[in-house]
């Protein structure tokens, strides 16, 4: 992994909003969570495995959580 990588990965859930809503003007609704949490879930997707091994599993495990996180503060 590259050291560009630590540097630009986000750290915190904040961040990590900033970097999908505003750096990359994606909005998160429930459709867009739930299909990266279906994709992210499932380590047999490529796309996973692809992340897995670009970032770790730690960040894999993050990025899920944030996921999550913004299904939680979506209002059904």
């Amino acid at each position: 992994m590259s050291d560009n990588v630590n540097e630009t990965f986000p750290t915190t859930y904040q961040e990590w909003r900033h970097c999908i809503e505003d750096l990359g003007q994606i909005s998160l609704t429930r459709a867009f969570i739930d299909k990266r949490l279906t994709e992210l879930q499932d380590s047999k997707n490529a796309k996973t495995e692809e992340f897995a091994n670009l970032y770790g599993d730690d960040r894999l495990h993050a990025t899920i959580g944030w996921f999550q996180q913004a299904a939680s503060e979506l209002s059904d």
